[in-house]
């Protein structure tokens, strides 16, 4: 008789085990060929692919908190591949953009990542690789809906507790 696994059964448990191996691959391109970390590399992306943005748009679609975030811009803007420009009038906004060398690094590792990917989705027949691709579209609507819906507590890291 086989142990049932429920922790195996989890869709979210899967796409992270999938995440974790696959995901290793772009990592150890990014930090040990391109000397960038993963988050790094996720808002080059963001801003090769929706031109230039402030730190809270660019924040909002790379799916990062603003701290990190600015941890991440802040790393990259002295890597000189991404520009922080005021906004004439206001101090407090900046525009982000890729950089010649930022645009360099993307436009080389990209196809890297595409192949990865592409390697990856070999495992599935065109049908399947559509049929595939509707269902994460869907999950992802699905997890937006309900992540919008959700009434849970968030996590206390500002204080510490008295021991």
């Amino acid at each position: 008789m086989t142990a049932h696994r429920p922790l195996d059964d989890l869709l979210l448990y899967r796409l992270s085990r999938l995440l974790s191996v696959a995901g290793s691959m772009v990592i150890r391109l990014c930090e040990g060929r391109f000397g960038i970390t993963r988050r790094e590399w996720r808002l080059l992306a963001t801003l090769a692919s929706r031109g230039e943005l402030s730190s809270s748009q660019l924040a909002e679609h790379a799916q990062l908190d603003r701290a990190r975030t600015s941890k991440a811009v802040g790393s990259l803007v002295a890597k000189r591949m991404v520009s922080r420009t005021h906004l004439a009038g206001d101090r407090r906004s900046v525009v982000l953009r890729l950089t010649e060398s930022g645009q360099a690094l993307y436009d080389e590792l990209f196809p890297l990542v595409a192949r990865i990917n592409a390697d990856l989705l070999d495992a599935l027949d065109t049908a399947e690789a559509a049929r595939f691709d509707d269902a994460l579209h869907r999950l992802q609507a699905r997890a937006e809906r309900l992540a919008g819906e959700a009434v849970l507590p968030k996590a206390d890291r500002g204080r510490r507790r008295a021991g």
